[in-house]
């Protein structure tokens, strides 16, 4: 397995002020936490300590929802026209793609994530998405309702109100804009907690906020844990909306305490277990593409993840050969080197967290075709791993591992690889390769998940939702589908006397 070296990058190489990114943002500030603790930021590639962070708790929460409640209730957000709240955004994207090369390295450095890619893709799609939003904020219309009797009827799209979200540390910039960029084109407030893997580029990113014109307390970040943070916003009775990405465990969680405090609603993105389904009419190259897309970007650590490949019975063979050669010839290295093609896992719990599922596989009787080992003397760099021979029922097949660890198994009918992609509690995503239209029809309406790529797989767009169906949750990213779960909907009724129409 191929090796790069650190080039040197550190927070000091970086042209950002300290202050942004070691403090939680409070009221258009950077404050200390009240309890004035603070928490490391791990670099993983070195194992080494990055920065002290703020750790914020149930008081800071508390100061960080009165601001957004204050600047929801009393503040210019929410009161602005469409295209007003609109111009602001478009110069928070200005100011987010002019520092592009900082952010992208802030998440490098934090949790291992590829700089080459987080500058190509993951952060311009961040950027597209809050563009998307920002045109979006004057498009937002209610409906003329007909009504029965003597009566006239409208709806309004309102504003629900503070909104908190909880984001993963795997994306964590494009989650951030994910969910800020909906509900701040709704005219909603919000406290944001990063994960605590992942603070700095969400405080760099509302401190960017700030410059672009958005007033006080619209956003406001609060890093620190879930346990003490993250379980203050999902019970706070003056947040009116969470919205969460994570684990489907700490998913419940936040349903609880959100039934607990207000019956706040909750929008839920948890955990997935993906299916890919190669079908024997398919160029097999092309699919061993897909796979290792699906399997090993972002170094496993995907929600979508497909970590179970179908592959039907007439390639199978071919192609478990040619992916295990193509797995070899990954780059596993430093991802500030252009050459790498994947990082190191994003903290040692996570890391020993995959190391340890390959040992179950191993013990279960799985056969590991490749991988399988530790990375480097230093850091949580992990081989891709690839195991055949699974069983449906081996914890490899149905739990999400979250990491470079790949399944592939062969199968006879479209029947069969149905009932087994849908065999999962999972239901967030699927791929299906085939050149077949009526296949691809079929597998795609028989599938149960939130999204189908046919032919191809990580293909999301601004427009297009994506979301899960049974554990993987509930609830839309992206489209106007996640708008409008920030929006109340109200009906206004008025009597209509001596019309002549009704």
């Amino acid at each position: 397995m191929a090796e790069t070296h650190t080039n040197g990058y550190s927070i000091s190489s970086l042209n950002i002020p300290k202050v942004h990114f070691t403090k939680l943002f409070i009221n258009g500030e950077f404050v200390d936490s009240v309890s004035g603790k603070t928490f490391e930021t791990i670099d993983p590639r070195t194992e080494e300590k990055i920065a002290d962070i703020a750790e914020g708790d149930k008081a800071d929460v508390d100061l960080a929802v009165e601001a957004a409640r204050a600047a929801f209730d009393h503040g210019p957000w929410p009161r602005m026209s469409g295209s007003e709240r609109g111009k602001i955004m478009m110069k928070f994207v200005n100011l987010v793609e002019e520092h592009l090369e900082e952010i992208a390295a802030l998440d490098a450095l934090d949790v291992g994530k590829v700089l080459s890619h987080g500058k190509a893709r993951e952060i311009p799609f961040a950027v597209n998405t809050l563009r998307y939003y920002a045109g979006a904020t004057d498009k937002i219309h209610g409906k003329t309702l007909k009504l029965a009797n003597q009566l006239q009827g409208y709806t309004l799209y309102e504003p629900i109100g503070v909104v908190g979200h909880i984001i993963p540390w795997n994306f964590p910039v494009g989650m951030f804009f994910f969910k800020i960029g909906p509900a701040m084109a709704a005219g909603c407030t919000m406290v944001v907690k990063p994960a605590e893997q992942s603070p700095l580029s969400a405080l760099y990113c509302a401190h960017l906020a700030k410059l672009a014109g958005v007033p006080d307390g619209v956003i406001n970040v609060i890093t620190g844990y879930g346990p003490t943070a993250g379980a203050a916003i999902s019970s706070h009775m003056d947040i009116d909306c969470v919205s969460f990405t994570g684990s489907t465990e700490v998913g419940r969680l936040i349903m609880q305490a959100a039934a607990m405090s207000n019956l706040k609603s909750v929008s839920l993105e948890l955990g997935g277990k993906s299916p890919l389904i190669v079908f024997d009419d398919v160029d097999v190259d092309s699919a061993i593409n897909l796979a290792l897309m699906g399997g090993f970007a972002n170094k496993g650590e995907y929600c979508v993840c497909s970590s179970r490949i179908f592959v039907q019975e007439g390639i199978y063979d071919e192609f478990v050969t040619k992916i295990a050669s193509y797995t070899k010839g990954l780059t596993v290295g430093d991802p500030f080197d252009p050459s790498t093609m994947q990082g190191p896992q994003a903290d040692k719990a996570q890391y020993e967290k995959v190391l340890s599922y390959i040992e179950h596989g191993k013990r279960q009787g799985a056969t590991l075709l490749t991988g399988g080992n530790p990375c480097r003397e230093k850091g949580y760099y992990i081989e891709p791993t690839i195991f055949t021979d699974v069983k449906d029922d081996m914890l490899i097949a149905t739990e999400e591992i979250f990491g470079p660890v790949m399944c592939v198994f062969k199968f006879k009918t479209i029947e069969e690889a149905i009932a087994r992609a849908n065999s999962t509690s999972y239901g967030l995503a699927a791929g299906i390769a085939t050149k077949d239209l009526n296949i691809a029809n079929t597998v795609s309406r028989s599938i149960r998940a939130g999204i189908i790529w046919i032919n191809c797989y990580l293909a999301f767009d601004a427009d297009s939702p994506y979301g899960g169906y049974k554990m993987s949750g509930f609830g839309r990213e992206f489209g106007m589908e996640a708008l409008y779960k920030y929006l109340q909907v109200k009906s206004v009724v008025t009597p209509v006397h001596n019309s002549p129409w009704l």
